[in-house]
């Protein structure tokens, strides 16, 4: 259910549908094809409209979109939040005005819409996932480490000393509120980076291991394949058409 000045953000969703009481008959809407700005009408072609709604899209540009993406909820649905239905109004003007500088501002402004969105989900609310990990001081220090240097030799010991936690309260915490052990979650991550230096290319086999963290290639590669389910250089030559 959606009210004046709901902002809903759908991190994990390839598509979905949007209704209102009434039977109708589903539209298809490609999001990547609308003109910024441009306003669209559904339904009755006169008269005033009974809904408006802005939307848009995120892209990512980082080797760890596709593990932010799958530890966010898959809808996050804000109520009451005058600031972020400000954000979105000055989007809005913004993407209407023909000026100067235009894109650049959009850029910035989106944002920090989208940063103003999920720190704006509750804590208490949040489900187990990225979100809640890094609204969790202590789990939050470990997350950063682990993001900063995937090539540490890291352990649950060292990172429960970093986060000033013993070993068991910190496993049991990180699990609890990341929702994935903290060695899983390093895994996941060191794969990640793995996947964007082979996507870019130029990096030899034995590098890309020694920046995330394994001592030979052959070890890389053998945990890449049961990872991803093709060996490096396959991926290298195919990541396009596999799409991971």
């Amino acid at each position: 259910m959606l009210e004046t000045g709901d902002f809903v953000l759908l991190p994990a969703t390839p598509a979905f549908t949007m209704s209102g009481f009434e039977p109708v008959t589903p539209k298809r809407v490609d999001p990547h094809h609308a003109a910024p700005g441009k306003e669209i009408r559904y339904g009755r072609q006169d008269g005033p409209p009974d809904v408006r709604q802005f939307g848009g899209y995120f892209t990512f540009q980082s080797p760890d979109a596709a593990l932010l993406v799958s530890l966010l909820p898959r809808m996050i649905h804000i109520r009451g939040l005058p600031r972020l239905a400000q954000l979105v109004s000055i989007v809005g003007d913004e993407a209407a005005a023909d000026k100067d500088g235009r894109d650049l501002i959009l850029t910035r402004l989106i944002e920090v819409l989208l940063i103003e969105a999920l720190r704006s989900v509750p804590r208490e609310a949040a489900l187990p996932g990225l979100l809640r990990g890094l609204a969790t001081p202590r789990i939050a220090i470990a997350l950063r480490l682990m993001h900063d240097d995937a090539g540490q030799y890291w352990t649950v010991g060292g990172l429960a000393r970093k986060a000033g936690m013993s070993r068991s309260a910190f496993f049991e915490e990180f699990a609890r509120t990341v929702g994935v052990r903290p060695m899983e979650y390093l895994q996941i991550w060191r794969m990640a980076v793995a996947k964007d230096l082979l996507r870019t290319g130029g990096v030899a086999l034995d590098e890309v291991a020694r920046k995330i963290g394994y001592g030979s290639a052959s070890t890389f590669s053998t945990a890449f394949s049961r990872h991803t389910g093709v060996p490096p250089g396959r991926f290298m030559r195919t990541a396009g058409e596999l799409g991971i």
